[in-house]
């Protein structure tokens, strides 16, 4: 069932709507306010968002750009504003369509089967996102999340942290991160695994009661909760 985020505050339009999609067996969540409607957006994984573009709190323009800054979700815009400058603003925000008000419900479908078409073909070449407790790294844009904040890694942060990701649970010594990290021929010390360690938990843990990469005294490192 596919997961769609509606974030409308007209009350009877979210509700037809809501009604329409469940019908066709989508499963539906409904969101009538800006920011609760973002919080949601970055809290879980959707396959569409359908996004007002005017509303209380954060307008559908900001919203889109916050969600596009961390996330590639699918994003249909819903509007009674049918300017060509206002869909080109919503399509330049990062939209994936921009269908003006009011619209038959049969056209609404048909855009979002496009739209889910189309991210079916991209997923299709698509790597698995890595993921332990509320830390994810996506291998397809390089976006590193906790708890739905992005992370800034270097390149050498980043692909050791991939290594951990796919290891959870999985005791690494210094020398398997050496050579999985920085290759078997590499010409440096494995001291330099502590000192990325040290980097990498300064960027990914909030505090050192929460941390995920756990030293394990004389023989290396694992990631475990």
């Amino acid at each position: 069932m596919k997961k769609i985020l509606l974030i409308e505050d007209e009350r009877n339009m979210s509700r037809f709507i809501e009604l329409e999609l469940s019908h066709e067996s989508f499963a539906v969540t409904v969101a009538s306010e800006g920011n609760s409607g973002l919080q949601i957006a970055l809290a879980e994984d959707w396959d569409i968002i359908l996004l007002d573009l005017m509303l209380p709190g954060i307008d559908g323009l900001e919203i889109c750009k916050q969600i596009r800054s961390v996330k590639y979700t699918p994003i249909i815009m819903l509007s009674a504003r049918d300017s060509v400058t206002d869909r080109v603003s919503g399509l330049d925000c990062g939209a994936d369509d921009y269908l003006p008000k009011p619209f038959a419900i049969e056209e609404l479908l048909a855009r979002m089967r496009v739209v889910l078409r189309r991210q079916q073909e991209i997923q299709g070449d698509r790597l698995p996102v890595l993921v332990f407790q509320d830390l994810s790294l996506d291998p397809n844009t390089r976006i590193v999340l906790r708890a739905g904040k992005p992370i800034e890694l270097t390149k050498r942060e980043y692909d050791l942290l991939a290594v951990f990701l796919s290891n959870a649970n999985r005791v690494l010594d210094r020398e398997t991160l050496l050579d999985k990290v920085w290759g078997f021929e590499a010409v440096v010390d494995t001291n330099v695994v502590d000192v990325y360690v040290r980097y990498l938990r300064r960027k990914i843990d909030v505090s050192s009661e929460n941390g995920y990469i756990q030293t394990l005294r004389g023989i290396g490192y694992v990631m475990r909760k």
